[in-house]
C-alpha cells in the first residue's frame, strides 16, 4: 500500500476568526491539506472540546454537518471522523449518514468509529454511557449492521443492543462495498479483535515502536484466527514525527501535544522527520495523521506535504 497523510481537525478555536467565518477557515485548511497532497481530512465526533486540546467550552462543530459541507469545498481527499462514538447514533442512521456523505463527495467518505469515552458529554447530551464491555459489544453489533447496509438491498439484524428489520439504504454508496471502515483504539482484548473482524484500517496513537509492533502482531493473530488475510487491514496512526524549520521549532511544536505522547514523537526538518518515520514504515504503517493545533497554517501544512513527498 502507498503511504498517505491525513489532516485531522480537532480544534476550532481560531482567535482572529469570528463565528460566521469559522467554517470558511476550516475549509481553507482542508483545501491546503488537499493541495499539499494529503489523502484524508478528518474531524472529531465530539460535542465538547476534549482534554489535551482545550477546555470543553471551546467551539466544537457537529462532525457530519461539517464533513458534508467540506465535501463541497474539496475534490480529492477522503472525508471522515476520527472517530465516531458508537453510543452517539443508531447504527442504521449512521450507515445512512455515511452513505449520504459518500454520495455528496462522489465516493470519498470514510467511516471512523470507536467505542466512545467522553463521559461528560454523554451526561450533558443525555446519552447512556454503559460500561466499556457493553460499549465494545455495541461496537461489534453496530459494525455488523453498517456493513450489511453498505452491501445488501435490505439489512436485518437482531442483537442484544441493536435491531434492524429489512432496513433500506438508497441511494447506495458510491464506493463498491461501501466506505472503508477505520476502527480507532488499541485495546488488545476487545478493540483489536473487533478491528480484525470488521475494519479496513486501524488507527493508534504514538506509543513507541515496540508496543505498536505488538499491536500489529495481535491484529495479525486475530485475523488468522477467523481466516482473514491480515494484509487486508491497513495500519495507520497519529504521526510520530513533527515537521519544523529546525529542531528548536520542532521542540516547541511537540510541547503542544498531550504530555503523555511527547516522549514518543520526534521533530525536525522534513529530511530529519523522514528518517524518523522510516522505522514505522518498515513496521507496516502506511497512513499518518497530522493535527491542526500544530499544523494551523497553509505554510505548516505544506511543510508536512514536503515530508510526504520524501517518504512516498
Amino acid at each position: 500500500m502507498s503511504v498517505w497523510f491525513g489532516y485531522h481537525m480537532p480544534n476550532y478555536t481560531f482567535p482572529a476568526v469570528p463565528p460566521d467565518g469559522l467554517f470558511e477557515h476550516v475549509a481553507m485548511l482542508a483545501r491546503a491539506a488537499e493541495d499539499a497532497g494529503f489523502g484524508l481530512v478528518t474531524v472529531m465526533d465530539h460535542f465538547y472540546q476534549i482534554r489535551g486540546v482545550g477546555p470543553e467550552t471551546d467551539p466544537m462543530l457537529e462532525a457530519y454537518s461539517t464533513l458534508a459541507a467540506l465535501s463541497q469545498r474539496t475534490s480529492s481527499v477522503r472525508l471522515g471522523t476520527l472517530v465516531t462514538g458508537v453510543t452517539y447514533r443508531n447504527p442504521a442512521l449512521l450507515a445512512k449518514t455515511v452513505t449520504t456523505l459518500d454520495v455528496l463527495s462522489k465516493g470519498r467518505a470514510l467511516l471512523g468509529i470507536g467505542a466512545a469515552w467522553n463521559e461528560d458529554e454523554h451526561a450533558g447530551y443525555g446519552y447512556d454511557f454503559p460500561r466499556v464491555g457493553e460499549r465494545m459489544d455495541r461496537l461489534d453489533e453496530a459494525l455488523t449492521i453498517i456493513r450489511s447496509m453498505f452491501n445488501e438491498d435490505r439489512a436485518s439484524f437482531d442483537g442484544a443492543h441493536f435491531h434492524v428489520a429489512d432496513a433500506l439504504n438508497v441511494p447506495r454508496p458510491i464506493q463498491a462495498g461501501g466506505p472503508k471502515i477505520l476502527v480507532g483504539g488499541g485495546g488488545e482484548q476487545r478493540t483489536l479483535r473487533i478491528a480484525a473482524k470488521h475494519a479496513d484500517m486501524t488507527h493508534w496513537f504514538p506509543l513507541g515502536l515496540e508496543p505498536l509492533r505488538h499491536k500489529n502482531e495481535l491484529v495479525d493473530r486475530y485475523c488468522e484466527e477467523i481466516g482473514r488475510d491480515p494484509k487486508t487491514v491497513e495500519r495507520t496512526m497519529a504521526t510520530p514525527v513533527i515537521v519544523a524549520p529546525d529542531e528548536r521549532s520542532a521542540r516547541a511544536m511537540i510541547d503542544h501535544l498531550p504530555e503523555e505522547r511527547r516522549a514518543y514523537v520526534k521533530g525536525g526538518t522534513p529530511e530529519q522527520a523522514a528518517e524518523g518515520l522510516r522505522p514505522y514504515l518498515d513496521a507496516g504503517f502506511t497512513g499518518f495523521t497530522f493535527n491542526n493545533p500544530i499544523y494551523s497554517t497553509p505554510e505548516s501544512i505544506a511543510a508536512a506535504g514536503e515530508l510526504l513527498r520524501l517518504v512516498a
